[in-house]
This record gives structure tokens, C-alpha cells and sequence, in this order.
């Protein structure tokens, strides 16, 4: 009954909804029916109630809407054919965003908390579960810690099985799993890659659960008590996925200045739209991190080999036959992310061909077995990464009146600005209430403005060639000793920005001597401003690429652990750690003995037991001692990735604060003017570090 009535309301609004959009108004009306419309949001949002959200998400969907009803019906007017290419290819651009603006809305007002499901009591009813960690040219330092990270997983020995898929054959890494005793796969070939090398290990295992962790994702402790509850509570539940943590900086974050103030690029995704998807029973399978059911991968043919993201096809395959999947929204595993710009490109791209073979092999809003609102959520990822051309042409446009005079949109500047300025404010300030604590406003931007210029050609050559192109590994684990910026990356974003730039200088000295030039000094600062709007966005681009220093090869994670300190004397302190990795501690001086005595072994004192491990001294003051691991035996390093990586709640941590548009905004202008600053302060830095690095290798060389 409760439904049919929504179904009433909703038709009873239609008639409304359309007066909304279609009535036209001159600029004045316009933007007075906009400024009551803005007005109006800014009184709901002081209701922090989900009921109102959706409110404002009809507001904006509206508004939005009406914006895009203007532009078809009175904008796409032009006087030649460069007009029409021009201005039909930004027109279609806008479509686009409002397409995936309406497919996010879809995705994220209806979000699910899903809670963990409880495990019985009686541990024989628990399933066995077979975990793999596959590898290819992955270093052993990388790997190790989470093949030792899943053996310190509690749950019964005789139900879990550990397995080291090694698809680079190599001695050292049979040698390594033979050592701390877990199973070591390799295969003849490496057909089809990272999926080829999960379905041959399906033929030589039989666990009922498959759980699969990318070779540097850690896992917690309690993983498989946290994700195995609900496949024996619900017999047709296939996928269980938790979200890719990442205690190491992006590119985002390490490059720019205030980046570690914002959420991860990826928080997003593993937040808001994957709650969202799950609502829809549409969560996507990201391929590391997760635990399916083995009869559901047998029943689609194992793990999809089709495309070069195996991860959301295989997902998709076992919903088309009707297995239910899930998203629980705590961080149960923590990886490496790519330490550099170049290597983030490499693996975003990888991820945008493989969703355009998807969408060009088994298009999601074709076949059987999916409801629309799964079709819909598969559509929005697979949309998603077709943004190159429209970024590109929402940042070129303005060149096409400030250098060419071409007129590509047929309106008044004072039109169009009363139409958009209400679609863009509500659609800002919507998307930040609903997911400002996952993504600030206008970061997107960068995102995609950073891959833009990269993933045009493969997304595209895709689109017409959907089986061309390979699976790429993304390298993790590397160290830079000396920044640099890396102009290959930004190339074609630097060109552009000098074309925005003399665009924006030539605008300001036509709308000078506008009565000269004969022109609408309205229209010369609608575009001025829309090319100083892109400049800032394309720059900010830019600043990730001045890649800074990566000396330090353990992420440091700050966690308080009572320690022994056991100096050459004989003496022995008590103290606490600052902060804790696998290559070394942070520890508070008790006392000042550590200046004159050396401390030998530091001695961790943990519930479970005691670890004494021996330790260097690298730098020490008043208040903190720095100490470097020296190399630990197997069984001791399995104990301190258990202190260290493990614990339960190693990577739960408060969310950011709430998202301000403005603030946001200011933050990345002053990201922007870093990027000029910084890069002129760092550069005798670097000159000294490499001259350092010069002369040291040239020392070497004489003693050889």
C-alpha cells in the first residue's frame, strides 16, 4: 500500500516537474527563479535528515534538467560549420555530465550500512576458504608481509589454506612460501594474466570460499570473521567485498601541497557508490580484498578472461545468473597505492579500457538477469571512464571565442549564466552533502583532468577495437631519492594551460577596447572567466606532477606499545612507541642515556607475548629515539606484521571533515600557487641531493 502510494505522489508531481523545466523565461525571471531556488536549498540544509537529501536531489535533478532543456532548444544556433562541430561536441559534453550526474544520484541517496554477520558459534559449521595472493614481477619485500599478514588471520587452521600464486616462476619466492609453510602455484604460461593465474589455482584447490588479496594488500585479523557470516546466512550470496584501503600516499596526496588534507581518490568509490551499489545488489567485484563463493565463479566458468578488468566483469557474470553480492563498508585490508603519477596513469588506464570492452562485450542494459537499477549502476562505471573527451572539450571550449571569435553557444552571456548558474551550484552543493566526507567538492576535476589527455586514444581505439590492448601490472614498492617533475605526464596539459593562459590575456584586452573590437563585453567576461575556471583546474593537474621525495620504504603507522630498551651496557629502559613500521620504531626517549650509550635490541611487549628484535640507532634528540630494524627472522616478523599490520583495528580511523565548497576551492588555489613556489625553492635542493648523489657514486668508483 505504502508503495502504491509513492507510485501516486510520483505521478502527481510529473505535471509540476515539467512546468519546472520547460517554462521559459527571460534572464531576469531566470534569475530570480534561481536565487529562490538556491535560497530554498540553503534553508533545507539546515535539516540534516535523509528525507530532505532527497529533496534536494529532486531539486537538483530539476534544475539541472531545465538547464539542459534551454540548451536544446535555444542555444544550437550557429553561422558555420567550425560552430556546429564545435558547439554540437559541447553540447554533448554537457549531456553526458548530466547523464552521470543523474546515474550518481542513483548510486548514492540510497546508500547501505551493512552490518557484519555473525559467524556460529560451532566452528565445524564455519566454511573452508582458500586464499590467494597472486604475483607476477612484484619484489619479494612486497609480498612477503602479506603472505605473513594471512597467516595471523584467526580462523581454524584445518579450514584455511593459504596459497602464493607466483605467475613469474621465480626460485626465491618457492623458497620464501616453502619457509613459513603455505601452498606455491605456478603454471606453464601466463594465458589471460592475473585471471588466467586465479582459475588454474581453482583447479588444484577446493576450498567452498575463494579469498583473494592483491600481493601487497595486508589483511587484518579478523577478515574472514568479519566477511565469511553472511554466505552462510544467505545460500545465494556470491560476493562479499571490502574496500581497497591504501596506507601509503597517492600521487594526489604526496605531490600536492595540502593533499593530505583531502579524501583519497579512491574514498569515493570504496564509500558512497559502493554502499549504493550494494543497495542494488549490484556491488562490484574489485579483485583484491574480497571472498567469493566457489560454486558461483564454477557456475560462470571461473574468473572472466574477456577483459583486462576480470574483477567487475566476473561480478557482473554471476549477478546476470542471479547471485546476490554485498559491500561491507570497513577496512579489513590496506595496500600499497602507486607511488607515481606515471604509474596511476598506467593503471586508470588499464581500468578504462577494460569498462569499455565490458560495455562493448556485455553491455550491462543488454541481456538477461540484471533489475534496471543494476543495469543502471554498471552503466554508471562503465560511463565513467568515457570522460576524456568531454573534460577535454569543457576545457578547450572557452578558446574558441577568446582566440578564434567563434561563437559556439547562440545565447546572451546573462542567459546562459541565469540557466547554469542554478544547475551547477545545486548539483555542487548536493553532491557535497550527500558525499562530502568521501570527496571534496571540485576534486573530481583534478582527478579526471590529470588522466584526461591519457585515456582518450585507448578509450576510444576501444570503443571500435574492444579485444586490442593487454593487462598491465601496476608497480608498487619503489623509492625516489631526488624529486623531479615529470613533464612527460603533463605535456599536453602545460600546452593547453599556455593556450588558456594567452586566451585569457587576449579576452581581457578585447573587453578593454571592447567599442574597438565591437564586442559584448558580457559575453568577453562569461568566457574569461570559464577559461580562468579551467586554468586553475588544469594547473592544479599539473602540481601532481612535481613528484617529491620517496626515501622511506615502510610506511610508518602511529600506534603506543609499551618496549624494553636494551642498551650495550646492559641496562635496560622501559618506554613507549611514537609510531611503529616493518622497517623500524619511533620511540619516546625515557631519559637521556641514548646519547652516549647505544641501544643493541628493543623489546615489544605485546598480549600475546614478547619480541626482541635487534635494532640501529639512525637519529635521536632529546624527546624521540629513531631505531632501525635490523633483519628478522621469519617467525618474528610474522609476529610484528601481526602488531603492525593486523590488528583488528589497524585501519579504521575517523572520517574527514565535512566538505565546504569554498574552503575546497581554496584549497586548491593554494595548491596551485605551491606549485610554483615550491618548485623554485626545491630546486637547489635537488641540485645539492644529486651532487651529494654524484659524488658519493663517483667514490665508489675510485675504490673499485
Amino acid at each position: 500500500m505504502k508503495k502504491f502510494l509513492y507510485i501516486l505522489l510520483a505521478l502527481a508531481m510529473v505535471p509540476v516537474a515539467l512546468l519546472v523545466v520547460i517554462t521559459p523565461m527571460d534572464s531576469q525571471k531566470q534569475y530570480i527563479f534561481g536565487l529562490i531556488s538556491i535560497g530554498i536549498l540553503f534553508l533545507l540544509g539546515f535539516s540534516k535528515k535523509r528525507s530532505i537529501s532527497l529533496i534536494m536531489v529532486v531539486m537538483s535533478i530539476l534544475l539541472s534538467t531545465r538547464y539542459m532543456y534551454f540548451r536544446l532548444t535555444q542555444t544550437l544556433h550557429f553561422n558555420s560549420e567550425v560552430e556546429t562541430i564545435l558547439g554540437m561536441g559541447l553540447f554533448l559534453a554537457e549531456v553526458y555530465v548530466w547523464v552521470m550526474l543523474l546515474l550518481s544520484y542513483l548510486q548514492t541517496a540510497w546508500p547501505l550500512k551493512r552490518e557484519i554477520v555473525q559467524l556460529p558459534d560451532d566452528m565445524n559449521q564455519w566454511p573452508t576458504v582458500d586464499i590467494y595472493i597472486p604475483t607476477y614481477n612484484e619484489p619479494l619485500d612486497v609480498v612477503r608481509d602479506t603472505v605473513l599478514a594471512a597467516q595471523c588471520i584467526d580462523y581454524p587452521r584445518n579450514k584455511m589454506q593459504i596459497y602464493l600464486l607466483d605467475d613469474g616462476k621465480r626460485r626465491e619466492f618457492a623458497v620464501f612460501a616453502a619457509d613459513v609453510g603455505v601452498g606455491y602455484i605456478t603454471r606453464n604460461d601466463n594465458a589471460h594474466a592475473k585471471a588466467g593465474n586465479l582459475n588454474h589455482a581453482m583447479k588444484l584447490t577446493n576450498g567452498e570460499l575463494i579469498c583473494v588479496f592483491d600481493c601487497d594488500h595486508v589483511a587484518t585479523r579478523i577478515f574472514l570473521q568479519a566477511t565469511v557470516g553472511g554466505f552462510l546466512k544467505d545460500p545465494k550470496l556470491a560476493l562479499v567485498q571490502t574496500p581497497h584501503y591504501f596506507y601509503s600516499p597517492d600521487p594526489f596526496e604526496r605531490n600536492l601541497s595540502l593533499g593530505r588534507d583531502i579524501p583519497n581518490e579512491g574514498s569515493l568509490f570504496y564509500g558512497p557508490i559502493q554502499r549504493g551499489n550494494d543497495n542494488w545488489n549490484a556491488t562490484f567485484f574489485c579483485g583484491s580484498c574480497a571472498v567469493i563463493r566457489r560454486s558461483a565463479l564454477e557456475e560462470i566458468g571461473g574468473f572472466a578472461v574477456e577483459t583486462v578488468t576480470e574483477d567487475a566483469h566476473t561480478a557482473l557474470k554471476m549477478q546476470r545468473l542471479g547471485w546476490g553480492s554485498a559491500f561491507l563498508d570497513i577496512p579489513l585490508a590496506a595496500g600499497l597505492a602507486t607511488e607515481r603519477l606515471v604509474l596511476h596513469v598506467i593503471q586508470r588506464t588499464r581500468w578504462a579500457r577494460g569498462m569499455t570492452q565490458i560495455f562493448r562485450l556485455d553491455n550491462p542494459l543488454f541481456g538477461r538477469g540484471l533489475t534496471i537499477q543494476q543495469r543502471l549502476c554498471y552503466l554508471s562505471a562503465m560511463l565513467y571512464y568515457q570522460f576524456a573527451l568531454p573534460r577535454i572539450a569543457f576545457l578547450t571550449a572557452p578558446l574558441a571565442y577568446l582566440l578564434f571569435n567563434l561563437n559556439i553557444i547562440h545565447s546572451s552571456a546573462s542567459l546562459v549564466f541565469a540557466y547554469a548558474l542554478p544547475h551547477l551550484f545545486l548539483s555542487v552543493y548536493v553532491n557535497s552533502r550527500l558525499n562530502g566526507r568521501y570527496r571534496y567538492s571540485f576534486w573530481g576535476e583534478i582527478y579526471d583532468i590529470v588522466l584526461a589527455f591519457h585515456i582518450v586514444l585507448p578509450t576510444v581505439v576501444t570503443m571500435f577495437f574492444p579485444k586490442r590492448g593487454k593487462f598491465n601490472v601496476t608497480d608498487k614498492g619503489g623509492l625516489l631519492n631526488v624529486g623531479y617533475f615529470d613533464f612527460s605526464v603533463v605535456r599536453l596539459h602545460l600546452i593547453i594551460a599556455v593556450l588558456l593562459g594567452a586566451g585569457v590575456i587576449a579576452g581581457l584586452a578585447r573587453a578593454f577596447a571592447h567599442d574597438y573590437f565591437g564586442v559584448d563585453p558580457r559575453v568577453i567576461a562569461l568566457n574569461v572567466g570559464w577559461g580562468l575556471y579551467s586554468l586553475i583546474f588544469l594547473l592544479a593537474a599539473i602540481a601532481v606532477a612535481r613528484e617529491t621525495r620517496q626515501t622511506r620504504k615502510t610506511i610508518r603507522i602511529d600506534v603506543d606499545i609499551p618496549v624494553l630498551l636494551h642498551y650495550a651496557s646492559g641496562i635496560t629502559s622501559r618506554s613507549k612507541t611514537a609510531d611503529l613500521s616493518m622497517g623500524g620504531c619511533r620511540v619516546i626517549a625515557p631519559d637521556d642515556r641514548h646519547l652516549n650509550d647505544e641501544i643493541e635490541e628493543v623489546e615489544l611487549l605485546l598480549q600475546s607475548g614478547a619480541i626482541s628484535i635487534p635494532v640501529n640507532t639512525v637519529a635521536s634528540d632529546e624527546e624521540y629515539i629513531r631505531l632501525m630494524f635490523d633483519d628478522i627472522p621469519l617467525s618474528r616478523r610474522r609476529e610484528l606484521v601481526r602488531v603492525v599490520l593486523s590488528r583488528a583495528d589497524a585501519w579504521i580511523h575517523p572520517p574527514k571533515p565535512q566538505d565546504n565548497p569554498f574552503r575546497s576551492m581554496a584549497t586548491i588555489v593554494r595548491c596551485v600557487f605551491d606549485l610554483f613556489w615550491m618548485t623554485w625553492t626545491s630546486r637547489r635542493e635537488n641540485r645539492r641531493l644529486r651532487a651529494e648523489q654524484a659524488a658519493t657514486a663517483a667514490s665508489e668508483e675510485g675504490r673499485v
